[in-house]
């Protein structure tokens, strides 16, 4: 898939005002510090199109940016320590719960992990939620860039591992890197055979 077209549609917290258009939406999710910004400018080929920051938490709005007039991409805030109040973290888990329950435009969830890290429970968690209410998802490592060719496959192998622990087999996953545009290719060809599953040009 070439991207030729990627805008900011509206961002808001109210899942009744997302768009009404019977578009398919990819929503992507992650822990805060996750590089979830930097990995959709990488994607769409903008280099501002979703706001980085070096505080972690600045996503804290559902955003919706509609890409070559076929598909929406959802960047939705960051779970995990973000410098917000609880109050605030209540608010944002329970409209990312009611996103995923309701929105049903949404055809699959990302979910962002840093490849750097041994599993985290946080993470795990999440999954095994999108698992029982049957949302499908796929896993991005991000960072792949940061590790050595040797460690790389060991922190993928160790979280395969992991997840054979819940899982009956590992969901479809990608190795990414927002600065080497790794896997850049093979996400939006993913997304793009699904796309014309549901016919979409």
């Amino acid at each position: 898939m070439k991207i030729s077209s990627a805008e900011f549609v509206m961002s808001n917290s109210d899942v009744s005002k997302c768009p009404k258009d019977k578009l398919p939406e990819y929503a992507f999710i992650g822990r805060s510090n996750v590089g979830k910004s930097s990995l959709i400018n990488m994607l769409t080929n903008k280099k501002s199109l979703a706001k980085t920051s070096g505080r972690p938490g600045k996503t804290q709005l559902i955003n919706h940016f509609i890409i070559n007039k076929t598909w929406f991409l959802v960047d939705l805030p960051g779970y995990g320590y973000a410098r917000v109040s609880k109050s605030a973290k209540k608010v944002f888990q329970k409209f990312i719960t009611t996103y995923f329950s309701k929105r049903t435009q949404l055809v699959c969830a990302f979910v962002l992990v840093d490849c750097r890290h041994e599993p985290q429970k946080i993470d795990l968690e999440f999954m095994q939620w999108l698992g029982e209410h049957q949302i499908p998802f796929c896993i991005i490592f991000t960072k792949a860039d940061k590790l050595t060719k040797t460690k790389l496959p060991t922190q993928i192998n160790t979280y395969i591992n992991e997840m054979l622990k819940y899982w009956s087999e590992m969901p479809q996953y990608f190795i990414t890197s927002s600065s080497s545009g790794l896997g850049k290719d093979e996400v939006l060809a993913y997304i793009d055979s699904i796309n014309s599953q549901l016919k979409i040009s």
